[in-house]
């Protein structure tokens, strides 16, 4: 009989998520779900809890962390996974070495120090006096997420809160919020919510020019070669456009607001930027 030809060996990946985290507004294990029967087009995939990330990660070609919840829910287990993967020279999606969310906020305080358009942010008394006077202020962990221990308070209850471990920002009414996702340094699409009480009923936006220049220069400076990222900005009053938070450990995709061609793009993107990963590694 003539010999068969061989299957070509696909790629395996393990998909990092918890399908029942309560995201308020949104719906985690939704997306994964539809994300995760696109890749199986491409990829013999598994799903795990990030808390079993670390046990399972040996048997992949590479770790995808997608919609695993805020860290601070988890954090032992995270940090053990994280350097288990670093020690080993595990793959993992987002790379590890991302400068802003996965490292935690601090690069708010060095967006701020270097002048880039970002919400005024410290996290010393003795900085307060580079923040604009403001009648509230947002005051939030260094290491939280998903708006976890947020809080709004006035001027003069702030000089006692800063003990290291808080950031705080003057609290400002903004027009409406806009987050662009990127997939490696491609942009994908954009997303807003026109009422700013309601910031998860998102909307396509098509961003002019300017607004694709302010995300971009957020993108380049976090120098990820591959992975997802959302780049969330605020507009004010003014019409200027300010750095909220810059996603690159688990974002978020609201893939549901956009269209079906808008979906497909997006997935096309991902599949590539997987091999591409997983070929330069």
């Amino acid at each position: 009989m003539p010999p068969t030809a061989r299957t070509p060996v696909r790629p395996r990946l393990l998909y990092v998520t918890d399908l029942a985290y309560p995201a308020r507004g949104r719906r985690y294990g939704d997306e994964d779900v539809h994300l995760t029967a696109r890749l199986r087009e491409d990829f013999d995939l598994a799903l795990c809890h990030p808390r079993d990330a670390a046990a399972l990660m040996d048997a992949f070609d590479a770790v995808v962390v997608r919609n695993s919840g805020p860290v601070p829910a988890y954090q032992e287990a995270y940090d053990d996974f994280r350097a288990q993967a670093l020690s080993r020279g595990t793959r993992v999606y987002n790379p590890l070495d991302g400068r802003a969310d996965m490292a935690g906020k601090q690069y708010l305080l060095d967006l701020t120090a270097a002048g880039h358009p970002v919400i005024p942010t410290v996290d010393r008394p003795e900085d307060l006096h580079r923040l604009p006077a403001a009648d509230r202020y947002v005051v939030k962990p260094e290491r939280g997420a998903d708006s976890l221990g947020l809080r709004v308070v006035s001027a003069a209850d702030l000089p006692g809160l800063l003990d290291g471990t808080v950031l705080a920002q003057p609290h400002i009414d903004f027009v409406h919020e806009i987050s662009f996702c990127f997939v490696d340094s491609g942009f994908q699409y954009a997303l807003y919510a026109p009422d700013p009480e309601r910031r998860w009923e998102l909307r396509p936006y098509e961003p002019s020019r300017e607004d694709l220049r302010f995300a971009r220069r957020f993108v380049e400076w976090n120098t990820l070669a591959h992975g997802i990222q959302r780049v969330d900005a605020c507009r004010t009053a003014d019409g200027d456009l300010l750095l909220v938070e810059l996603e690159d450990l688990n974002p978020y995709l609201s893939l549901d607001a956009l269209d079906a061609a808008g979906r497909e793009a997006f997935v096309t993107a991902l599949k590539a930027s997987l091999r591409g990963f997983l070929a330069a590694h």
